[in-house]
């Protein structure tokens, strides 16, 4: 039987069976967790998304609303379902208040498919082609960037985030992860044209995904940064203490002369990184008897410290979560992007009562301001702390300056789930859109040494402690996506979609 007719049955199936295609729609939303870390079966980033595409092309606009809304609520459901994890064991928030916490964020979350499947199919006029080779793609990508900055945003599970290890990767220096997952939601809709289109069209459609196969691999070639100086050895310090430890008041000093004796092991390395909040404890409380003689003995051996802590501004009585740098001089840069419940309350009006609800030590922060770079003898580091990394616009904020990125994490509060290898991913995202050699420490894993390409040179295994230790390249010039962010895709896929409108027409309803 040829393929077309095989598609074209399964959509009459669907016609005759709405429940179905609602059951079809959350599974392969749940499959599409499996294209990303740990899992890394990149072929589902395209398979899940044309399984939605091909349900959404004979619904009607509440239909694909529905049908979007549930393949969101499999996506984020399996994809983010670490959030109860870290608001239920670490947050140490009652069971009802952390699923019903995590409830409102996937019920959220998964509105941003819904409305795709409901803009186009109500609103953008155009047969199966138009629909499936522009109109998907550029309002799925277009709504995750939304969704990148909307109440703080949550960039999280972005679809260019599967294809760190594909050809698709090579487009991010150039336009960033919201440019390879429109090709991959393009190639999805090529897909399912090979499906439903008749006769010698599907030779056309094989071209063209081959077009974008040769010009990805040829972006590959192309170096766009350049090394600005000597390779460096790094050492990331990863201390493995237990979430639940941490803030034990006795265990303080215990942690400090641990980090402070896997350090001593490794003076000489030109620069030696602590994870996020590795002290848990302000700056001034530890500065004199412990910071300064541990500066003492870097200068010594010749080699810098950055170490995660707390900062209070004794002026202003405002804390911060932040990073030092102990070296000929000190320097200190302090988180800018705050977690929301987790480092400070949003909407404190209204959502005050979940303080004592909700025990997360230190989670009335003040965001910091400033470049997030730190002037250090070795190198010039980009900074950024926990998730910051999650956001490209920002993490190039620290270029061209920044010729090396250094992340700091504590992921420990994900504890064994999805969440770590996910953020490990996003890091080497970071590193492809930059250029540059990224160096990633966190409590308990996985610290990682990335090049400029998003290659994991070295990594640390989880939950154990370990001393990472590799060579690291400083890089100077400027990827494409360094100048202009993701600024450059958004108004390409706007004017595209204008155009769109102005040659197809949208369709007007009620006036609209």
């Amino acid at each position: 039987m040829p393929i077309s007719t095989v598609a074209h049955k399964l959509r009459d199936l669907f016609d005759t069976r709405p429940a179905l295609k609602y059951t079809v729609s959350f599974i392969s939303g749940t499959l599409l967790v499996l294209a990303f870390a740990p899992f890394a079966l990149r072929i589902f980033s395209i398979i899940a998304p044309a399984i939605l595409f091909l349900v959404w092309l004979r619904c009607k606009p509440r239909q694909a609303f529905w049908c979007g809304y549930w393949f969101g609520l499999g996506y984020f459901g399996f994809g983010v379902s670490w959030v109860f994890h870290s608001i239920f064991v670490f947050g140490a928030a009652p069971f009802w208040l952390a699923l019903i916490i995590t409830a409102l964020f996937v019920l959220f979350l998964a509105l941003f498919p819904a409305l795709t499947g409901w803009l186009v199919n109500r609103y953008m006029a155009g047969g199966a082609v138009l629909r499936l080779a522009l109109l998907y793609p550029t309002i799925w990508v277009l709504l995750e960037w939304v969704r990148g900055w909307i109440l703080t945003g949550f960039p999280w599970l972005q679809l260019g985030q599967a294809h760190v290890d594909t050809p698709l990767a090579n487009i991010m220096p150039v336009a960033g992860a919201l440019s390879a997952g429109w090709l991959s939601l393009l190639l999805s809709g090529l897909f399912v044209l090979l499906l439903v289109l008749p006769g010698k069209r599907r030779f056309i459609v094989l071209g063209t995904a081959m077009m974008i196969a040769m010009v990805c691999i040829g972006l590959g070639k192309i170096n766009w940064t350049a090394p600005s100086g000597a390779a460096i050895t790094a050492s990331l310090v990863q201390g493995n203490i237990a979430q639940d430890v941490k803030w034990q008041k006795g265990q303080r000093v215990a942690t400090m002369q641990l980090y402070r004796d896997m350090t001593r092991a490794h003076w000489g390395s030109d620069l030696i990184v602590w994870p996020e909040t590795a002290i848990p404890a302000y700056y001034h409380h530890v500065d004199e008897p412990f910071l300064q003689p541990l500066r003492e003995e870097a200068r010594q051996h010749g080699s810098e410290l950055l170490v995660g802590l707390f900062y209070l501004d004794k002026q202003t009585e405002q804390g911060y979560n932040s990073l030092v740098a102990l070296g000929d001089e000190v320097a200190v840069y302090h988180k800018r992007h705050l977690v929301p419940f987790g480092e400070y309350m949003p909407f404190r009006w209204l959502l005050d009562w979940l303080k004592d609800m909700l025990i997360i030590p230190m989670s009335d922060l003040s965001a910091g301001e400033g470049k997030p770079v730190l002037e250090l003898k070795s190198i010039k580091a980009g900074i950024s702390i926990c998730y910051e990394d999650a956001y490209g616009n920002e993490v190039i904020d620290a270029l061209p300056q920044a010729d090396m990125l250094v992340n700091v994490s504590n992921d420990a509060w994900f504890g064994d789930s999805l969440a770590p290898h996910q953020h490990l991913e996003i890091a080497r995202l970071r590193a492809l859109e930059s250029g540059r050699y990224l160096l990633r420490a966190t409590n308990t894993g996985i610290s990682a040494i990335i090049d400029h390409k998003g290659r994991v040179i070295e990594r640390s295994p989880q939950f154990e402690r370990h001393v990472l230790t590799a060579k690291a390249v400083p890089r100077q010039g400027l990827t494409p996506y360094a100048r202009v962010g993701n600024w450059g895709i958004v108004l390409t896929l706007v004017v595209l979609l204008s155009i769109t409108g102005v040659l197809f027409g949208f369709r007007r309803r009620h006036g609209l």
